[in-house]
């Protein structure tokens, strides 16, 4: 139904289901964004753990949708307001993981710090 979404605003919901696109995008904005982000870590984890084929699916869908809302530019604030552009993001993510935490292991956590220690420019 074209009411369900507006111009120029991609859902959430198709962007999670479009795990490439999600891949891509959520590189690109980490890349902009991660010295601004307190919780980049979490973030990376979550990431690790909703593309880790031994995720469940239904955990993969909650981190997907999680990671896609952080990747989308329309979101309830900002992500350019200094200071709380990026709560809703952090309170979306730390839900979803609350959510699933039993599922990010410590081989996602791992993952996450490599990451943040070699610098995500050579990331993709």
């Amino acid at each position: 139904m074209a009411s369900d979404y507006s111009v120029g605003f991609e859902p959430a919901d198709r962007l999670a289901q479009d795990r490439d696109s999600l891949r891509r995008r959520f590189w690109i904005k980490l890349k902009q964004v991660v010295t601004k982000l307190p919780f980049t870590e979490d973030l990376l984890a979550a990431y690790y753990c909703a593309f880790d084929k031994e995720t469940p699916r239904h955990v993969q869908a909650a981190l997907a949708g999680a990671l896609a809302y952080f990747v989308l530019p329309f979101d309830f604030i900002p992500d350019m307001m200094p200071v709380l552009g990026f709560t809703d993001d952090a309170a979306v993510l730390a839900t979803a993981i609350r959510l699933v935490a039993a599922h990010i292991k410590p081989e996602h956590r791992e993952a996450a710090r490599a990451a943040l220690k070699r610098g995500i420019e050579g990331e993709s």
